[in-house]
């Protein structure tokens, strides 16, 4: 085959690519970090710490910046080792693991009647009636409805207090133990998100959805953002939490792809 030619069908396979590309809508699912970004009543907020902004004695302008955060709070995720000693830590989770198909799971009318609302069997049943089965090793995203109050606290998670005292008036939904399994063992999802502070509901004192899907070393994404925006299916997630060498978590940038 002549160099023209080669040529010739290496620019039109190129222009289909990027045709097909265009089509494709990127959503971004994370919420940025400041000075409102919500935590846990426990945790501190995030601070952006300023080290030098505006022009330099060599007159050219400068920034720059520290951070202080804990890794769980705003949009991130959840090592296994969170909850379960012995599982996967930050920086172990294979990349392959935090990419993927992923379908939305909408229960917000429920979860607009009822803050301590849990996720469960009919959520999932009723999704694949109207949808199908989900596909083994999606990453399923779980859609309250909650996002809309971000960043009231007192509406997002049910108080805005602080501290250890605070913890026992958190009322937002979650996931059930019983619809956790079920994703992982009938199912066998690869990553479980939710557009709530926990997966586990405001009200839960043992944590039993976070202890299961931790000793299946299932990473957790938490206070996803955007999710009005996503179709039930059709789409691709991409995680990138920061790398922390032994760490329980941290803040990701999460972005869907809508084929």
């Amino acid at each position: 085959m002549k160099l023209n030619s080669l040529i010739m069908i290496y620019l039109f396979s190129l222009v289909l690519v990027l045709s097909a590309q265009e089509k494709r809508e990127i959503i971004d699912l994370t919420y940025a970090f400041d000075e409102s970004t919500i935590f846990w009543p426990t945790q501190e907020g995030f601070q952006l710490i300023e080290d030098f902004h505006g022009m330099t004695e060599k007159g050219y302008f400068y920034s720059s910046y520290g951070f202080k955060t804990a890794e769980h709070g705003g949009t991130h995720f959840d090592a296994p080792n969170h909850f379960y000693e012995n599982r996967l830590t930050s920086d172990e989770i294979p990349l392959e693991n935090l990419i993927g198909n992923a379908v939305a799971i909408d229960a917000s009318e429920e979860c607009e009647k009822n803050r301590d609302y849990l996720f469960g069997l009919t959520d999932f049943e009723k999704w694949e009636e109207q949808n199908g089965k989900i596909p083994e090793g999606s990453i399923v995203l779980l859609k309250s409805g909650y996002g809309k109050y971000w960043p009231d606290r007192e509406k997002y998670m049910g108080t805005d207090e602080r501290g250890e005292a605070a913890v026992a008036k958190l009322h937002f939904p979650g996931l059930s133990e019983e619809g956790a399994k079920w994703l992982v063992n009938e199912r066998k999802v690869k990553v479980v998100g939710i557009d709530t502070p926990s997966i586990d509901y405001g009200q839960s004192k043992y944590f039993k959805s976070h202890v299961f899907l931790c000793e299946k070393n299932i990473p957790i994404f938490e206070n996803v953002a955007n999710m009005d925006l996503l179709p039930q299916k059709g789409f691709e997630v991409i995680a990138l939490p920061i790398k922390i060498k032994g760490g329980s978590g941290g803040p990701a940038r999460i972005i869907a792809i809508i084929n």
